[in-house]
């Protein structure tokens, strides 16, 4: 008989003490985030966020088959527009613009690879922000968001032109409302098409969209509302290269793809698929035009990312198959005049990466990766798609990792300790994209479960609203579902059940900790923990949302306060662990201090890490790899198990 080689035995141990080869520095030293891309004429570019260099946002290209960087050392491209951001630059024949976060200021890098600022030093540092750009065809001008800040008094946003080479002044093109966003001319330049909004409402409850002659030295004349209205949201309105407006809309419960052709407005290929997306931040792009006017686009269904080419005159979207199953940020989809396409894409065993895609071959090439780290697939693992009952009769959706690791294996009569993921937003989605953050869990014995709660987009309008005057309720109610399914199939051992979020996930966090004891410890990252506190004190783009979450402010106080977790700490009763930025401007540090003043009250065992020099999510490795080891800490002992990683203790309160 032939030898045959046999796989070395795995080593028991338990679950949580298994020996990962992914580290928190490998997830900060090999990684980076991309938020956006662009194409010029052949030339493709996209934004590096990297965590190394204290998160700096740097602008790269490729260009006939070289890359370089665009952006020197001392600039940080970011914009602070809506704090979120997005948008921090545009390109047009060679020229970059792009926001400087460290005073908010337009710069233009021309041609021969100069950058100067083209707008002034406004009186108050950083208060006139831009974000969300288009170029005239002519490139004299530059139309974009700014965003002017005033003390006291709210933020003011408009629509702004202003000589490409900054000659002179910006001046306001449309203003009035709260917001704007996608201002975008028509390819011979004499029309413009823009979106906007006003409380209460977010961009993905109602939106207009509005189009207008333009002139850069008149500025607009004959403004029109082509669609949208307070109960539609309008996502992404783009030319085609014949001169046919096209957008995205949600009027029939599904974001999608709809065009204006001779002042009529028709559904391109009608479907229960989500084109569009929460506009959290500016810039998104889900679909893009070739030459011939196809529509190359990114839509979810069932939880899924699909691309598809939509032929000029045909309403079947054709099916362009690619190895990759998550758009990230919707995908970024962009097309050059070759009839390339551009986006970023993942999948359950690769990271987020710059893809590029030859329609007509097929011919799928990753261009840059996020993180340059190969990981043994014997790490890593699959994501199974899972849908549960919830207690309002509907059905919810999640991703569950089991624990992997080729190396070990855990006692047969142990099952694993769970971690319940609650994402941000609320209204964003998880998505099964390779995550090492994540792997880093699943690798050392933990199973994870990353819940779709109501409120998620990608399953409709409908799915959305099931969160509208439910915010801490029924979100918290999934979460708890996914964990009682993963218990009820065998999956996990009910009695080591932690919950961790960030931001409105770290709300959904804290309700879970306080108004139920189905969980045994927590972890929230700058978690909303006072909802008053949060409708007094936040940021303009935010300042409402609350109306639809929870209910009209102060009408509905008394709502308010039965929903914030602070006033019910009595109502704890397992431990949980803090993460804070301390220059937050959504979730100011006073929310996490007030819930750690009542942790210690009540006696029950918690950590507090404050992080200098953080905002609203953290982008400084040292800090994502202090929180990362900490977090891991704190479940070894709340839990009982012994890492094998050597991890630097971390003061842990009434232990």
């Amino acid at each position: 008989m032939p030898n045959r080689v046999q796989p070395p035995a795995s080593t028991a141990a338990p679950f949580g003490g298994w020996r990962s080869p992914i580290t928190p520095s490998m997830i900060t030293s090999s990684g980076i985030s991309i938020p956006q891309i662009a194409t010029d004429d052949e030339s493709l570019y996209w934004l590096e966020n990297r965590p190394l260099e204290h998160g700096r946002g740097v602008v790269v290209r490729r260009r006939q088959g070289t890359v370089e960087e665009l952006t020197p050392a001392a600039i940080n491209v970011r914009t602070r527009v809506h704090e979120y951001g997005g948008g921090a630059f545009w390109v047009h024949q060679g020229a970059l613009f792009f926001a400087n976060f460290s005073d908010q200021r337009l710069y233009r890098r021309s041609v021969a690879g100069d950058c100067e600022p083209i707008t002034p030093e406004p009186a108050v540092p950083a208060a006139d922000r831009y974000a969300d750009g288009c170029v005239t065809p002519d490139g004299h001008w530059t139309i974009c968001i700014r965003e002017t800040h005033v003390d006291p008094g709210e933020a003011r946003n408009e629509v702004v032109i202003l000589p490409a080479n900054g000659a002179s002044l910006p001046r306001p093109l449309v203003g009035g409302n709260d917001f704007y966003a996608c201002p975008r001319l028509h390819p011979d330049g004499t029309r413009l098409a823009w979106i906007e909004w006003s409380h209460p409402r977010m961009p993905w409850d109602g939106t207009e969209l509005w189009v207008a002659d333009f002139d850069p030295e008149r500025g607009l004349t004959h403004a029109t509302r082509v669609a949208g209205g307070p109960d539609e949201s309008i996502f992404q309105p783009r030319w085609s290269p014949r001169g046919d407006l096209h957008f995205v809309s949600d009027c029939t419960g599904w974001w999608n793809l709809y065009a204006v052709r001779d002042g009529d407005v028709s559904a391109l290929c009608p479907r229960e698929a989500e084109f569009g997306g929460p506009q959290w931040v500016f810039g998104l792009s889900r679909y893009a035009f070739l030459a011939d006017g196809t529509v190359v686009c990114s839509f979810t269904q069932n939880g899924q990312d699909h691309l598809g080419a939509l032929r000029p005159g045909s309403s079947t979207l054709a099916p362009l198959d690619t190895p990759f199953t998550s758009h990230i940020g919707g995908g970024s989809v962009q097309s050059d005049p070759a009839g390339r396409v551009y986006f970023l894409g993942g999948s359950a065993k690769c990271g987020t990466a710059v893809i590029g895609l030859d329609p007509e071959s097929g011919h799928v090439e990753v261009i840059k990766r996020c993180s340059s780290m190969e990981i043994d697939p014997g790490y890593l693992s699959t994501p199974e798609p899972i849908r549960f009952p919830t207690r309002d009769g509907s059905t919810a959706h999640a991703l569950y990792y089991p624990p992997t690791n080729k190396d070990f294996s855990a006692p047969a009569d142990e099952r694993p300790p769970l971690l319940v993921l609650s994402h941000g937003g609320p209204t964003s989605a998880t998505t099964s994209e390779l995550r090492l953050g994540l792997q880093f869990w699943t690798s050392r014995g933990f199973a994870v479960v990353d819940v779709n709660y109501a409120g998620s987009t990608g399953f409709g309008r409908a799915y959305r609203e099931r969160l509208n005057g439910q915010w801490g309720i029924v979100d918290t109610s999934d979460c708890i579902e996914a964990a009682t399914y993963l218990e009820r199939r065998g999956d996990i051992d009910g009695t080591r059940i932690a919950i961790r979020g960030g931001s409105a996930g770290g709300f959904t966090t804290l309700c879970a900790l306080v108004f139920h004891d189905r969980f045994s410890a927590g972890a929230s990252y700058y978690g909303v923990a006072d909802l008053e506190a949060l409708a007094h004190d936040t940021h303009k783009f935010e300042s409402h949302y609350l109306d639809s979450l929870i209910g009209p402010y102060p009408e509905t106080r008394e709502r308010y306060r039965a929903r914030s977790p602070i006033h019910f700490t009595d109502q704890l009763s397992c431990p949980v662990i803090m993460f804070q930025g301390l220059e937050d401007r959504v979730v100011p540090p006073s929310q996490a201090e007030a819930m750690v003043d009542a942790l210690q009250a009540k006696g029950l065992p918690y950590a507090y890490i404050p992080i200098e020099g953080e905002q609203h999510g953290f982008r400084i490795a040292k800090n994502i790899e202090r929180c990362l080891e900490a977090e891991f800490y704190f479940y070894s002992r709340i839990f009982g198990f012994d890492p094998s990683d050597p991890l630097e203790p971390i003061p842990i309160e009434n232990l």
